[in-house]
């Protein structure tokens, strides 16, 4: 990649985690602020980026747009919408839609919860490989040499006192998450928070994505959250009917 385009994307990726002044950007790039500054009139040009009147820059609306055709793009987010926001009017809950694509889980899609306790994540952001039930969903479905070397690689930070720190635990879980065909996260990324997850499976039977109902413990207990499941589980299977997936008896 070339030094430019690379600092370019540097600059977004700085953004992304929210505005920043012409001398931040250039500490964190560590380059002189002339240099940064055309890079930063190049990305206005193309409304990636603006700048206030505080002086600060900004993501702008052409990165957003070109985020929203990136999503239009993705055949199961709209495949798999309005059975989601059937779950999510039935249930009350935050329900999420995630993908697996270049080595890293990805939230596709999400519907918030009718609740005022709301859930910090965002389509876009990436889902802890070793601690979320959608990552457990699809780090199942590889196959077992490719699994174990995405698991070889896994940062296994312990986010909680029921985070699974090793490569042996996880790979333990995947199986058990394989033979029943769906996940939990038990309080394992945040400790107030619990999740099931199941696969969404396209006519091949291959795991395109994964689901999941994730409430915060002030709302339901574990046991609770538990007692979704029947209800992802119809969902998931509805989604893959709609990807061409034959139905299962």
């Amino acid at each position: 990649m070339s030094q430019t385009v690379s600092r370019a994307l540097r600059i977004l990726a700085e953004l992304g985690e929210g505005d920043r002044s012409l001398d931040q950007l250039a500490e964190v790039l560590g380059v002189h602020k002339t240099t940064v500054l055309r890079l930063l009139q190049s990305l206005e040009a193309e409304r990636f980026v603006y700048r206030d009147a505080g002086y600060r820059y900004h993501l702008g609306a052409g990165l957003f747009a070109l985020s929203g055709l990136a999503l239009e793009q993705r055949g199961i987010r709209r495949i798999a919408a309005p059975h989601l926001a059937e779950l999510n009017a039935a249930t009350g809950q935050t329900v999420h839609l995630a993908a697996y694509e270049g080595g890293e889980v990805v939230y596709i899609d999400k519907f918030d919860s009718r609740h005022p306790v709301r859930m910090y994540s965002r389509i876009g952001l990436r889902a802890a490989l070793h601690s979320a039930a959608v990552s457990k969903v699809l780090l199942a479905d590889l196959p077992l040499p490719k699994r174990r070397r995405v698991v070889a690689g896994v940062d296994f930070t312990p986010h909680t006192a029921n985070t699974l720190t090793s490569p042996e635990a996880l790979l333990a879980e995947l199986e058990r998450v394989a033979a029943q065909g769906w996940a939990q996260d038990h309080a394992e990324h945040e400790a107030f928070i619990n999740c099931v997850a199941a696969p969404v499976r396209d006519a091949s039977g291959r795991v395109v994505a994964a689901a999941s109902i994730s409430v915060p413990d002030v709302l339901l207990s574990y046991e609770q959250v538990l007692d979704l499941l029947p209800q992802l589980l119809a969902t998931t299977r509805a989604i893959s009917a709609d990807c061409g997936r034959p139905e299962q008896i």
